[in-house]
């Protein structure tokens, strides 16, 4: 099946990126940015594809849901056994894409991933729903299962296990990431194709500089 989509073009109208309006800190621009995308009703708007690097240099990508913004960087959850865990632990570097379409706008994240404090990973593991709870128990993430009915028994297990307690323990196997930007670049889409991009480098002596790219 071939599939041609060479003339599906947006000419991009709805706003500008430029110097005198971008502060010189990238995490107050993108504290702005963030609560646009909220505003604007956008799905999801802490959807954000994480890409790690296996052990052969296979890059690898996911979509995963930012939880927090730190003085440290971005910080999202994960199983510390699944393929991106595995992957972080013997690479702890990460790209990081926000993808805001409604308002034609992408923010590209670059650093290095450490694990959060683990009394941070256990106040937000409480925080979540106790299905959600549970499921962090019940799921293997990314290894081979037999079938649906593998996750299925697992799960009455648990929650007969647990029926009694609304906050489960949190799994050794279980916690939060940051990741450290030494990059953090702005996209905003202009019309013809000439975008803006803004990106902000970690300088050798620890400040932010902010450089305009070509798009």
């Amino acid at each position: 099946m071939a599939i041609d989509a060479g003339n599906l073009r947006v000419d991009y109208q709805a706003d500008e990126l430029l110097e005198s309006n971008a502060p010189t800190n990238p995490f107050e621009l993108f504290s702005n940015w963030f609560q646009a995308a909220k505003d604007s009703d956008c799905p999801e708007p802490n959807a954000m594809i994480v890409a790690t690097v296996t052990a052969e240099g296979t890059p690898a990508a996911r979509v995963v849901l930012l939880k927090q913004v730190t003085e440290q960087g971005f910080v999202f959850y994960s199983n510390y056994d699944s393929r991106k865990g595995r992957e972080l632990a013997a690479n702890p570097k990460a790209a990081v894409v926000f993808n805001w379409l409604e308002l034609e706008r992408q923010v590209r994240i670059e650093g290095r991933v450490e694990k959060a404090p683990p009394e941070m990973s256990t106040d937000y593991f409480h925080s979540r729903p106790k299905k959600s709870q549970i499921g962090a128990w019940v799921s293997p993430q990314s290894q081979e299962i037999p079938d649906r009915e593998f996750l299925e028994q697992r799960q009455t297990d648990v929650e007969a296990k647990y029926a009694d307690v609304d906050e489960l323990p949190r799994p050794e196997h279980w916690g939060g990431y940051v990741v450290v930007p030494t990059l953090i670049e702005f996209w905003q889409g202009r019309s013809s194709r000439l975008h803006d991009r803004l990106a902000y480098r970690v300088g050798v002596d620890g400040d932010w500089e902010r450089v305009r790219l070509a798009p």
